[in-house]
């Protein structure tokens, strides 16, 4: 079937002014740079936030909720989303290595009814609707607080694991934890077709009052074997292994799909100055992000910046200006934003304090967009958080970033056919397993607008003779976009 494009010809007018290039009345409009931007969320399984709605459905109810995720985050022109598949040590895919989540099940390595493999379903139904699907996993926390069932006794790693607060980790400081991370995080690289892979913000867990983490006898055996680091340095050593062997990892079997981080938002307190924070990433979490944003061991980086622009000492607009000027080149800079709490108008936030700060992240050169936490306020459109994005911050759809340190190469222009029936256009092309997206471009007046992004499953577009009459449609270009982002030489069809 013909995918319709529609889109409200005032509001596509208005937003393609910024992007046109005026020509003579006869002339061909030239065509304008793409719109590029990240538009993504996180869909959260632990404790089920996000999906599924709660543990133990029946796999069609599991799979009804994970396409209406899927449908809404199409439906406001995002283009990506981040899906946990390994909140604690479990999987949400089905694994050899670690046990299924009970906030699938209900209970810790009890396997689905009947065969799914949630991310599996993921990937393809991301890829259908023209979305990328990256992986999101924690490295080290193994039991959630909130768990009711208990590790089952063939997990692979309870060899690692230690109590810390009212939660089970796994010992960063031991090689056989960091390993079976890694081994995790290689399968699923290897066996599903993921855009990327994405860390969260929990390295060593944030402190518990009155409790010190358990590796005493760690780090006892690394100074008996003559180790040097106090132990603060030793930790960020620790996490700094697990972070430079996931990107090695990675690259190694899949060279294209990128890796990335969602620190905390502030990476010390007093950096810039005038920001304060309660938790210092460096010294608590022993996370020390900007020796990684300097190492390059990722593709992009996508701090939580959890705070309205007003908040002073965590203030948005500060903390933006600074990431914007240390991520480096051959990386990405993504932002994360609470949008739960600007759906819910929690005190500080609003649906106007959201909207400025994409605005704001849109002006700084190397931001590429924008990160949502969660999805759950968006696909029920929580405060019409849904509709007030859709209807202008992302009234247009927007082409992902390109990733050109993985892969500068385009892929080749598309073989179109047009074809005019009762004033329609119906736009067809032939299959190209390169071309992840198909972007169609209309000629409106003097200026050309990205009117439609599709999955390059599809074998086609219908522009009706209504769109065409309300935007003065004078012709269309179309392009193949690959899975990292680059995009053809758009062929162009005049009327």
């Amino acid at each position: 079937m013909f995918r319709r494009s529609g889109q409200a010809a005032a509001l596509a007018i208005a937003v393609g002014c910024s992007t046109g290039c005026a020509q003579d009345a006869g002339a061909a409009p030239r065509v304008s740079p793409s719109v590029r931007e990240l538009r993504g969320a996180w869909v959260a399984t632990v404790d089920n936030i996000d999906w599924p709605s709660r543990p133990g459905l029946s796999v069609g109810k599991q799979r009804e909720e994970l396409d209406a995720i899927l449908d809404a985050a199409a439906s406001m022109r995002l283009n990506a989303l981040f899906f946990q598949v390994r909140p604690a040590c479990d999987a949400l895919y089905k694994s050899e290595l670690e046990p299924w989540s009970e906030w699938l099940t209900g209970a810790q390595g009890k396997a689905p009814a009947e065969r799914w493999d949630p991310l599996e379903h993921a990937v393809e139904g991301a890829h259908e609707r023209g979305l990328e699907l990256h992986a999101w996993i924690n490295p080290f926390r193994a039991r959630h607080r909130a768990a009711t069932s208990p590790i089952v006794d063939r997990h692979k790693a309870k060899a690692w694991m230690v109590k810390y607060g009212e939660e089970l980790w796994l010992d960063p400081s031991q090689q056989g934890a960091r390993d079976h991370t890694l081994a995790v995080v290689v399968d699923i690289v290897r066996r599903y077709d993921v855009d990327g892979i994405h860390m969260d913000d929990y390295f060593y867990p944030y402190p518990v009052k009155g409790q010190s983490f358990p590796d005493d006898a760690s780090y006892a055996d690394y100074v008996r074997a003559g180790g040097k680091l106090d132990r603060a340095d030793w930790r960020r050593m620790n996490v700094d292994a697990m972070v430079e062997a996931l990107h090695r990892g990675i690259k190694q079997h899949k060279p294209k799909v990128r890796f990335g981080i969602s620190p905390f938002g502030i990476v010390r307190p007093g950096i810039p100055a005038g920001i304060e924070a309660g938790v210092d990433q460096y010294r608590d979490l022993y996370a020390d992000v900007a020796h990684w944003v300097a190492q390059r061991w990722c593709d992009y980086v996508a701090p939580q910046l959890y705070w309205p622009v007003a908040q002073q000492k965590q203030s948005y607009a500060t903390l933006l200006e600074w990431w914007g000027k240390t991520v480096p080149e051959r990386m990405h800079l993504v932002v994360g934003n609470y949008t739960t709490r600007a759906a819910r108008a929690e005190k500080g936030w609003s649906l106007d304090e959201l909207v400025d700060q994409i605005e704001r992240t849109r002006a700084v050169p190397r931001a590429v967009g924008n990160l949502h936490f969660s999805m759950k306020v968006l696909r029920d459109d929580i405060g019409g958080v849904r509709t007030r994005l859709r209807a202008k911050t992302y009234e247009l759809p927007a082409l992902p970033p390109a990733w050109p340190w993985l892969d500068a190469e385009p892929p080749k222009a598309p073989q179109i056919r047009v074809a005019h029936a009762d004033g329609d256009v119906e736009v067809r092309w032939t299959a190209d397993p390169e071309a992840r997206l198909r972007a169609l471009y209309l000629a409106c007046g003097d200026r050309w607008l990205l009117i439609e992004v599709v999955s390059g499953r599809k074998p086609g577009i219908l522009v009706t003779a209504e769109q065409i009459k309300k935007l003065a449609v004078r012709g269309l270009a179309v392009s193949s976009v690959d899975e990292c982002g680059n995009e053809s030489e758009r062929v162009v069809k005049m009327f």
